[in-house]
């Protein structure tokens, strides 16, 4: 729906608030953001909430100690941050609220699939197949991509340019990583029973 006005300018620099008044609106705005984004916030991003020059790093930094015992915390999450709920409070959300489709409720192989793209991404269907000696199935890449987990990388060079898979930013936050550096290593999972050798 079309508004018929124009938004209000934000007054990013606040500079009729004393500055310890305008370091926590500047807070309180970056938790406004976070807490309404489905997806991880970029730091450009959260600086257009802020005054020129501010540091978003600082302001994030006070925010996650202004947020310390409750039962959300700030995380970063690939190149940027978002708002979520503990992992001590994981059942009790569960018990009680209403997830929709939030719950990933993933089996045991759609994880393995998941992992693979992670370790070896950019990777086709046919190099799934060759990890896994069996086609992966369309449904199953579907149901991965739908929920954000993976989506298309480049094509690849091979004959025909099949579609490559690539973990996403969602992937990264499903799974608490900041970035795929933060993936298990896989000898240490190869150790633990966890990956084929």
């Amino acid at each position: 729906m079309a508004r018929d006005k124009a938004a209000p300018e934000l007054d990013r620099d606040l500079e009729d608030l004393p500055p310890d008044l305008r370091w926590r609106e500047w807070m309180r705005r970056i938790e406004a953001v976070l807490f309404v984004s489905a997806s991880p916030v970029l730091r450009a991003d959260l600086a257009r909430v802020v005054g020129q020059g501010v540091s978003v790093d600082l302001l994030i930094e006070d925010l996650m100690a202004d947020l310390e015992g409750r039962s959300f915390e700030i995380a970063k999450a690939s190149d940027g941050w978002m708002l979520r709920t503990r992992p001590a409070y994981a059942t009790a959300i569960k018990a009680a609220a209403d997830l929709g489709d939030q719950d990933l409720n993933l089996r045991d192989y759609d994880v393995a699939v998941l992992a693979a793209i992670a370790y070896h991404q950019p990777i086709t269907r046919e190099g799934l197949k060759d990890i896994f000696g069996k086609e992966i199935s369309r449904d199953l890449i579907g149901r991965l991509h739908s929920r954000g987990l993976i989506g298309t990388g480049p094509r690849s060079p091979r004959r025909g340019a099949p579609y490559t898979y690539v973990t996403t930013e969602q992937f990264l936050a499903a799974f608490d990583l900041e970035s795929l550096q933060d993936l298990p290593d896989r000898e240490q999972m190869q150790d633990a029973g966890l990956a084929e050798g």
